[in-house]
């Protein structure tokens, strides 16, 4: 019985909280961020209003601001939707940096060696290669958690920098580019793909291309496989409550393995689609960031932002690419150091990760009510399966 005295709060107020936090806890960590740069942008002598309107016009204030924002975006949507998978999984991948380049780089093997092969096969067959080439990334590190008890954030790390060197070895060795052996530069790089297996522009002359499409299909794909099919189920339960769901008779290893896997997968198709639609090359300075963008970093903050799900992932990574592009005009515009305008995007990003901690704090405080009611007559099933939004 609930304890004398105590009243518990509208079950229909704690939905609309439950509801409402993941949307409006990243909104209002951002604008905390955006206050303290306004700080530190007038300590260095600027105007924080003129710098921020400056931000907003390079972010979105011409048709080609829109298209490099989106563009930026693309990147970022794929690897954020594999973190969702993950995390919804109970797994945490750190990874998505050398899922990313191993995907870019199966997708250079095909453009590369299949060129024979009419244009939109290229694109088709580079794209899946890019995919399981990520798929399998991931996947050794479900299987050394599964298998071994190996922790996935150690093992995940460790295969970024795995594959950030083998990009390294292969750019500057058996694929770079003959023309630069010939000229004697030795760029780190490789030959420039087939034309025909460029990803077609949405917006010409901007370099937007289709990828932003079809990263903005795979989240819709993502979140149906997760919320409206049992395999979906069975994942989400497993990372909800990985004691319950094996006693339930799930089995939590393959559920890890199958997370991790698939949150790759997501990445390497990521990192394909950056070099069939924007690059059209895979290149090194000896710095993967130098290719990736810290895209497979990044992408977390943003599906942190977007409430770890796919659907919120998708206008996240947009204000994401666009902070990324309106920190350039910021610097030009305002005359900051290039150091003020990362500094900028970094103190934005540590707030919104640092506001996840309150946001599942409050989570478990909404779900108290639920647990003190089950000691009364209980709703219906249906209704408490709605009591958790979190599964």
């Amino acid at each position: 019985m609930t304890a004398p005295g105590r009243k518990l709060p509208s079950h229909r107020w704690v939905k609309v909280q439950r509801r409402a936090l993941p949307v409006v806890t990243p909104l209002f960590a951002a604008l905390i961020g955006l206050l303290i740069g306004a700080i530190m942008l007038a300590a260095v002598g600027a105007n924080p209003l003129s710098a921020y309107a400056a931000l907003v016009e390079g972010a979105v204030g011409s048709q080609n601001s829109i298209a490099d924002t989106l563009v930026k975006a693309t990147p970022l949507l794929f690897v954020a939707v594999g973190i969702c998978i993950a995390f919804r999984g109970g797994v945490i991948n750190i990874g998505g940096e050398g899922q990313f380049i191993t995907g870019a780089i199966a997708a250079t093997l095909v453009a590369l060696y299949l060129d024979g092969l009419p244009g939109p096969a290229i694109m088709v067959v580079a794209a899946i290669a890019g995919g399981l080439a990520g798929g399998f990334w991931g996947g050794i590190a479900g299987v050394l958690k599964a298998r071994l008890g190996v922790n996935e954030i150690l093992s995940t790390v460790m295969l970024n920098v795995i594959a950030a060197l083998l990009m390294n070895y292969l750019v500057a060795g058996p694929l770079i580019d003959p023309r630069q052996i010939e000229a004697g530069t030795r760029i780190p790089e490789t030959a420039r793909f087939p034309r025909s297996a460029d990803l077609p522009r949405l917006l010409e002359p901007t370099r937007l291309h289709l990828g932003i499409i079809i990263a903005i299909a795979a989240a819709v794909v993502v979140w149906v496989l997760l919320w409206r099919t049992p395999f979906g189920f069975r994942i989400r339960a497993v990372g909800f409550n990985p004691a319950a769901s094996l006693y339930a008779g799930m089995s939590v290893g393959r559920s890890a393995m199958m997370a991790l896997a698939m949150s790759g997968m997501l990445a390497g198709l990521g990192g394909a689609i950056q070099v069939l639609g924007l690059d059209h090359r895979l290149y090194s300075e000896g710095n993967a960031a130098a290719f990736t963008g810290l895209a497979g970093f990044n992408g977390i903050v943003v599906a942190l932002f977007g409430g770890l799900h796919p659907l919120g992932a998708i206008p996240a990574s947009m204000l994401f690419g666009g902070l990324v592009v309106g920190a350039n005009a910021l610097q030009r515009t305002a005359q900051v150091p290039s150091s003020i305008a990362v500094t900028l995007s970094g103190i934005v990003v540590l707030v919104v990760v640092m506001s996840q901690f309150w946001a599942n704090r409050r989570q478990h405080q909404l779900a108290l009510p639920d647990a003190l009611e089950l000691e009364e007559p209980g709703p219906p099933a249906g209704q408490m399966a709605e009591s958790h939004p979190q599964l």
